[in-house]
């Protein structure tokens, strides 16, 4: 079905029509060819909504939603969006609709609806381009989607401790925004990525990536990869240093 359902929406965007084709996330891998030969070779305009991904979703074995990052962000020509309110999620939506370039793929937030008062972007354009929400110094936090709040509030417990961190909004999970991440270079010890999936091959490896052999450190934040059956959430969290007090106190640990 889901194989179908992406060879159907290319043709669709092909013929001139703007299809919206939602998937859970845990079905993406059965129509991993279809994407990458139908849709992306094509740059055929189709949008996918990923519904689900994340910790907070099915937790079977065999419908675990942690993989669709790193799944989506290997398929050249495709665009994956992380919206972290439902005013973002709403107006990268109309953008994917409306432009006619290229497949867009939004992973819809699982940790509830957040609304926003403050404004959102309407155009997002096809170069990765973060947000900087709050620019301090020493530690930066980027956050991504659905753990965007996570990164609120360990920059507001890093505060505490006598950290200004930067906050970031990194709205693209398949590519870096260089210009940002360089920008951190002049007055940042530590990186900190936080992404709701599995951070092998995932959001917060590209950017330790690009750092690379820079003098940046980078913590990635992520569920280490594996087969997690009917799991509970704050015990996974736990395990994988990912509660908000877990992530200060490492951050802690690293930076001067």
């Amino acid at each position: 079905a889901e194989e179908q359902a992406v060879a159907m929406i290319s043709g669709m965007a092909k013929g001139g029509l703007h299809p919206v084709w939602t998937v859970y996330s845990t079905f993406i891998q059965r129509t991993y060819d279809q994407i990458a030969q139908d849709l992306c070779i094509n740059a055929n305009p189709a949008v996918i909504n990923v519904v689900g991904g994340g910790v907070n979703s099915m937790n079977d074995i065999t419908h675990i939603c942690l993989f669709d990052i790193p799944m989506l962000c290997s398929i050249p020509g495709l665009i994956y969006l992380a919206p972290t309110t439902c005013e973002e999620y709403f107006a990268m939506m109309r953008w994917a609709i409306q432009q006619d370039q290229k497949p867009i793929a939004i992973r819809t937030p699982s940790n509830g609806v957040v609304h926003t008062a403050e404004p959102v972007d309407a155009e997002y354009g096809y170069a990765p381009k973060y947000k900087v929400m709050h620019r301090g110094s020493k530690v930066a936090i980027i956050a991504a989607g659905s753990f965007y709040q996570k990164g609120e509030n360990v920059v507001r417990l890093l505060a505490d401790k006598g950290v200004d961190a930067t906050l970031i909004n990194p709205r693209y999970l398949n590519a870096v925004d260089v210009d940002v991440l360089n920008a951190l270079k002049d007055d940042h010890q530590l990186v900190v990525t936080l992404e709701d999936g599995c951070k092998d091959g995932g959001f917060g490896e590209r950017i330790a990536s690009y750092y690379g052999t820079s003098q940046m450190k980078v913590l990635v934040g992520g569920i280490k990869k594996g087969l997690y059956d009917r799991y509970d959430v704050h015990e996974l969290l736990t395990n994988n240093r990912l509660l908000d007090e877990q992530i200060v106190e490492d951050v802690l640990g690293i930076v001067d």
